[in-house]
């Protein structure tokens, strides 16, 4: 089966410590979230997992067919269009420059761009349409496994909900697992079948949360509820260093 297997990770930049003993599983057609407060060693666990950097200690096993990965930033190349962009990974894979472009063509609007952005540049791209074409082009290629490090964060709300929803569906689907970070509770509950707690200095998991709910279940009341009592929970007040009234 496939999976993600994380075990006994430590992690070191220099003298510092970044992170301590980590273990975790993430199955096929499941979503696991890593949440706490900036600076804390998530972007470093979602690299290592990702292969973007060496493991130093520990061991992180990776049996899923093929993965992706979106970034906080779309990173899109300048010098390419719209679909150029999402289209990279289909040709880099040997596909015909036609299919490539077909397929392309057909995620980018299901992502909510139109016909007429197909051949418009990053710099003509308002932040919001960069965030699409980056979820195009990771999703393009249909990994087995998708990173993503917060890529939500700098969108409004109604474009969240939008692409949300669209995770959403591919995961109702089985089409799709998935490992993120944020530092956003309530974006981890919607999504979420399991959210690990990552407390920092060094970056040690405290606390894992199980969602049992659905994610195409998970209506705004759950969200909210669940976010309320979780904000209870000492250790994510601990965490987040949280003062409550």
């Amino acid at each position: 089966m496939e999976r993600l297997e994380v075990k006994k990770l430590n992690h070191h930049f220099g003298f510092s410590e970044i992170l301590r003993d980590i273990n975790f599983t993430l199955n096929k057609g499941e979503v696991l979230s890593i949440v706490g407060p900036s600076g804390g060693g998530k972007t470093t666990l979602l690299h290592l997992c990702a292969n973007l950097l060496d493991v130093e200690e520990g061991s992180v096993i990776n049996t899923f067919k093929s993965s992706a990965f979106a970034f906080q930033e779309a990173r899109l190349l300048p010098w390419k269009n719209v679909i150029d962009n999402i289209s990279l990974a289909l040709i880099a894979k040997g596909e015909k420059k036609s299919e490539a472009v077909k397929k392309s063509q057909e995620i980018a609007l299901r992502f909510g761009l139109d016909e007429e952005d197909f051949e418009k540049f990053p710099k003509d791209l308002s932040g919001g349409m960069k965030q699409r074409v980056s979820f195009a082009r990771a999703l393009v290629v249909k990994p087995s496994l998708l990173f993503l490090d917060e890529p939500f964060s700098a969108l409004d709300i109604g474009l969240k909900k939008e692409l949300q929803s669209i995770i959403i569906d591919m995961i109702s689907k089985k089409e799709i697992s998935i490992l993120f970070i944020t530092h956003d509770l309530m974006e981890a509950i919607r999504l979420s079948d399991e959210m690990l707690l990552l407390k920092a200095d060094p970056g040690h998991i405290v606390k894992k949360f199980r969602f049992d709910l659905r994610q195409n279940e998970r209506d705004d009341r759950y969200v909210y509820g669940k976010s309320a009592e979780i904000l209870q929970d000492e250790e994510i007040i601990s965490t987040f260093e949280l003062e409550l009234k």
